[in-house]
């Protein structure tokens, strides 16, 4: 019996489940944010944070203790020069689950399990010199349009050209353009 058992499965073995809690937390902390299911998200939350919670203690036990389970001393580096400190007045609660909605594939609930302290990701606004570049731009753009809309109004409107044009009572070219028609009946060639 499972008495007190806690946690899913995921449907892996434990050594599949324990190097893919792992990577989770290895890419959370590397990137701040990482894109996975909820099930998983949810069962690699409590282990980011308690790796956090060694990048805030900071001692030489916390570090090899944090390498022995990310297994990438990289990771463990940043984990205990950035994002660590980062947090060493926050009492817990580092990490988040945004949902995003169903995978494309197979309708899998997905989420993003970020850092708190990173921007949400779809409630991020533009700041003002992102839109002060934006609207210079879109000046230009229309400006671009204006002067379009500009040449074409300067072309000259001459009835000259107009009476050059060959007349519709020619009668060589309404023979020419009939020619193809005839043919086109399955008329036989002589």
């Amino acid at each position: 019996m499972r008495h007190a058992r806690t946690g899913s499965k995921l449907g892996r073995d434990s050594a599949h489940r324990k190097a893919l809690y792992a990577n989770l937390a290895g890419a959370v902390i590397e990137h701040g944010r990482s894109k996975t299911t909820i099930t998983k998200a949810k069962a690699v939350k409590p282990i980011a944070e308690q790796m956090i919670t060694l990048g805030r203690r900071g001692d030489i036990h916390a570090r090899r203790q944090a390498i022995a389970f990310l297994r990438s001393k990289s990771i463990v580096h940043k984990l205990f020069t950035e994002v660590g400190p980062a947090f060493a007045q926050r009492p817990g609660g580092y990490l988040r689950i945004t949902r995003i909605g169903p995978r494309q594939g197979d309708a899998a609930e997905m989420a993003y399990l970020e850092l708190v302290d990173t921007p949400l990701v779809f409630k991020t606004k533009l700041s003002d010199a992102a839109a002060a570049e934006k609207q210079p731009a879109a000046a230009a753009v229309t400006e671009e349009l204006e002067d379009a809309d500009e040449l074409e109004t300067e072309e000259p409107e001459n009835d000259e050209l107009e009476s050059e044009d060959p007349d519709d009572d020619d009668p060589e070219a309404t023979a020419a353009v009939e020619e193809p028609v005839a043919e086109a009946g399955g008329e036989p060639k002589s």
